[in-house]
């Protein structure tokens, strides 16, 4: 790998660093709901997407499971394994199909135990999915659908780099918790205002400010949080 990775989370990396994992590196696609791992498994592998969305999720006993965090090309998946090889609390799935830089935890907690400043990062990395699921837990108690709705739609575009997102009602309503009618109708309301256009397991961003707008406070508030401890090196 001589060009720099399609991960900012490895571009962040200082050359050293990034040198600690890159010959164990290698590329995997991510299917669309494959479950990477699941809640109470070992994990195995570190994933750094480039494209596409992985959630992280809370199963319940019914069968559903709702969102706790997501990440794209701005993170890294099973970060908790590499720095105390605990199990893992979610359940982490594909949300939108895409490709990511995979390496065996036994190289990734080889290069953390090897760098203070890796381990750092990636502690970083985990406190930003804390902040996520703790942020997800208020924002489903104190508001309703349609904030919510426009939260996760920004906050998808934020880690594909896409106002075009291919997302079905199914999975949105399970992601929020929600029935799939409710998220039915939220989604004809943001249409029929011109905040987006929805096609059939697509969803296409036409105001991003007015999704601000009419999204609660969750989004600005993560986004602050997220420039707050990247910042914090």
């Amino acid at each position: 790998m001589n060009l720099p990775p399609p991960n900012t989370f490895l571009q962040s990396l200082s050359k050293g660093d990034f040198e600690l994992l890159r010959p164990h590196l290698r590329d995997v696609k991510l299917v669309h709901s494959k479950v990477l791992f699941d809640q109470g498994d070992t994990i195995q592998h570190m994933y750094f997407p480039y494209s596409g969305v992985i959630s992280l999720v809370v199963p319940l006993a019914d069968g559903l499971a709702i969102e706790a965090g997501m990440t794209g090309r701005d993170g890294v998946v099973g970060t908790p394994a590499a720095l105390d090889g605990g199990k893992s609390l979610n359940r982490a799935i594909v949300q939108v199909p895409g490709e990511a830089f995979i390496i065996d935890l036994s190289h990734a907690k080889a290069a953390v135990t090897a760098s203070r400043t890796l381990r750092t990062k990636l502690y970083q990395s985990d406190q930003l999915l804390l902040a996520q699921a703790q942020q997800s837990a208020a924002c489903n108690a104190a508001h309703d659908v349609e904030e919510r709705l426009c939260r996760w739609i920004l906050r998808t575009r934020d880690v594909v780099g896409s106002d075009n997102l291919e997302l079905t009602q199914e999975f949105i309503s399970q992601m929020l918790g929600v029935r799939r009618t409710s998220v039915t109708l939220a989604a004809r309301h943001l249409q029929a205002i011109g905040l987006i256009k929805y096609r059939r397991g697509q969803i296409q961003i036409l105001d991003v400010e007015g999704l601000i707008e009419a999204s609660c406070e969750c989004y600005e508030a993560f986004k602050k949080l997220e420039a707050r401890i990247n910042s914090d090196d």
